[in-house]
C-alpha cells in the first residue's frame, strides 16, 4: 500500500468505531513517495528477474501490459515489484517488447494520463503498483471498460461495481511474524550472553525493541503487531515502542528516526519503510560502538548497508501474483478481483540470514514457515495478546470504503461488516487478517507496543 493519499478520496480503518457506513479502515500501500514527477516510458529493464515460482507457459499472444510505478529500481518497493513483473514476463511468454513502463509517476493526475496514454498504446492490461494510485486507476477503469486494470495493495476493486477493476496485496504479516521470531532468537542470545545494556530494559526488565513505521495505517500496525508478536514467541519479555516518519520513502527521516529509537535503548529496530535509512543508522552505530542494537529491514535485501547489523528482510514474491496474473489473462481466464496469498503459496518471505543471527536461527525459520504453510500457526493468535488488559473475543470490521476529505466520513462504497475473529478446526481463535478482503485491516493496538506519535 502507499503513501499520500489521494485529496479526493482517503481511506480509513477502524474496526466498528462508526455506525453502517460510517466505520472506518485506514490503508497505505508499501511503495515509496516518488521524488520526482516525471513519468517516464520505456520498454527495456537492466534488472535480471530474481529467482520466482516455477510456471510453465504457453507462448503469449500479443497481449500488451502497461506497468505503472510510483518509483523506480532504486527504491525499494518499487524494485521488488519490477523483478515480480520481469519473472512474471518469462513465465508468461510474453517478450519484453509487449510491456510498456512509466517510472516515477505521481499519486495525481499524471496516474490517470500515464493510463490513457497506455491505453493508446494499445495495452489491454494495466498495472499500478501504488495504493495513492487506486483513484485514478479506477477513474481510468469507468472510462475504458474494454481494458482492464490492476491497483496493486488497494482495498475497494470488489465493491467498486467494476468488473475491469482489481486490486491484489500479500499476506507479509506473515513473513514479519517470521522476522519477528528471527529477532527474538537474537534477543534471547543477547540476554543468555548478558550483553544487553542497563538501558536496554524498561523499568519492568523488558527488553526494548523500535520500530520505524511509515503512516499508523492498518498495513503498518498489521506488520509491527505480526513483528512483535513474532519476538514474543521466542522471548516473551519485551517491550516495542514505534515512531511514524510520515512517509513511505525518506531515507533522512528513517535514519533519524533509528537513532532516536536506539537512543531509548532499543536493541533491535524493525521498519516498515522503504528505504534504507534505518538499517544504516543501526549499522553505523554498531560500528561507533555506541550501542547493541540490529536491524530488521523490508522489501529488499540489507546486508549491502548492514552488512553485521542486519539481520534479514520481510519480503514480497511478488512474482507469485505477477505470474498467476499475466499467465490468466493470456489465456483468457478470470482473475480474482481481491487477490492476497502468504506462506502457502510462497507468496512472502525473507532475505538472506545476516552473519549476527543466533545459533539455531536457520532451523527456527523453518519450523515456523512449516506451521504457517500447513495453518497450524496464526500469526494473530487471541491468546498470545490483549487489548488493554482484555482478550479480544469479537472484532468487527467494515469494508466499505469512506472519503474523508471533509473531514467526516462519506461512504462511497458500501461494504459488508465482517466478524475477523474466526475459530480453526480445533477451537482456537485468532483475527483473520487478509481473508475478507487483500489489504490488511488488523488495526488494533494490542498491549505491550506504544506509539511515539
Amino acid at each position: 500500500m502507499k503513501k499520500v493519499l489521494s485529496t479526493v478520496l482517503v481511506i480509513g480503518m477502524v474496526a466498528s468505531l462508526l455506525a453502517g457506513c460510517g466505520a472506518s479502515k485506514t490503508e497505505s500501500s508499501d511503495a515509496a513517495t516518488a521524488e520526482t514527477t516525471e513519468a517516464v516510458e520505456s520498454t527495456e529493464v537492466a534488472e535480471e528477474a530474481t529467482e520466482e515460482t516455477e510456471a510453465t507457459a504457453e507462448p503469449a499472444s500479443d497481449v500488451k501490459v502497461g506497468v505503472i510505478l510510483v518509483g523506480d529500481e532504486t527504491e525499494g518497493y518499487t524494485k521488488a515489484h519490477i523483478d515480480g513483473i520481469i519473472a512474471a514476463t518469462k513465465n508468461a511468454g510474453l517478450a519484453d517488447s509487449n510491456v510498456l513502463w512509466k517510472y516515477n509517476v505521481p499519486e495525481s493526475d499524471d496516474c490517470y494520463a500515464a493510463a490513457k496514454e497506455l491505453v493508446a498504446n494499445g495495452c489491454t492490461l494495466i498495472i499500478s503498483n501504488s495504493y495513492g494510485h487506486q483513484d485514478y486507476m479506477a477513474e481510468a477503469a469507468e472510462e475504458f471498460t474494454d481494458v482492464s486494470f490492476v491497483a496493486m495493495t488497494g482495498d475497494y476493486a470488489a465493491i467498486s461495481g467494476l468488473d475491469n477493476y482489481y486490486n491484489a496485496f500479500t499476506d507479509v504479516y506473515e513473513s514479519r511474524f517470521v522476522s519477528g521470531v528471527i529477532a527474538g532468537m537474537k534477543i534471547a542470545q543477547l540476554v543468555e550472553e548478558d550483553k544487553i545494556p542497563e538501558s536496554g530494559y524498561d523499568a519492568d526488565k523488558n527488553v526494548r525493541i523500535g520500530y520505524v513505521g511509515a503512516f499508523p495505517y492498518a498495513e503498518v500496525v498489521s506488520g509491527y503487531t505480526a513483528f512483535f508478536l513474532g519476538i514474543k514467541s521466542v522471548y516473551p519479555q519485551v517491550a516495542m515502542e514505534v515512531t511514524y516518519t510520515n512517509s513511505w520513502f525518506d531515507i533522512e527521516a528513517e535514519g533519524a528516526a533509528a537513532e532516536s529509537l536506539m537512543a531509548d535503548g532499543c536493541v533491535v529496530i524493525g521498519q516498515h519503510a522503504d528505504s534504507t535509512g534505518a538499517p544504516t543508522a543501526v549499522q553505523t552505530a554498531q560500528e561507533k560502538n555506541e550501542a547493541v542494537v540490529y536491524s530488521v529491514g523490508y522489501n529488499v535485501d540489507m546486508l549491502s548497508v548492514a552488512k553485521t547489523a542486519a539481520l534479514t528482510s520481510a519480503t514480497n514474491e511478488w512474482a507469485v501474483y505477477y505470474t498467476e496474473l499475466l499467465q490468466a489473462f493470456s489465456n483468457g481466464e478470470a482473475v480474482p478481483q481481491d487477490w492476497s496469498e502468504g506462506y502457502a503459496d510462497s507468496a512472502v518471505g525473507i532475505t538472506e540470514l545476516g552473519e549476527s543471527c543466533a545459533e539455531g536461527t536457520a532451523e527456527k525459520v523453518a519450523e515456523i514457515e512449516a506451521a504457517l504453510k500447513d495453518g497450524t500457526l496464526h500469526v494473530f493468535d487471541t491468546t498470545t495478546f490483549t487489548v488493554a488488559g482484555e482478550a479480544i473475543t469479537s472484532s468487527p470490521v467494515d469494508l466499505s470504503y469512506f472519503d474523508y476529505s471533509s473531514g467526516s466520513p462519506v461512504c462511497v462504497y458500501q461494504g459488508e461488516t465482517v466478524e475477523a475473529i474466526a475459530t480453526d478446526a480445533n477451537g482456537g481463535t485468532y483475527f483473520d487478517e487478509s481473508s475478507f478482503r487483500a489489504a490488511p485491516y488488523f488495526s488494533l493496538r494490542i498491549d505491550g507496543i506504544t506509539e511515539l506519535n
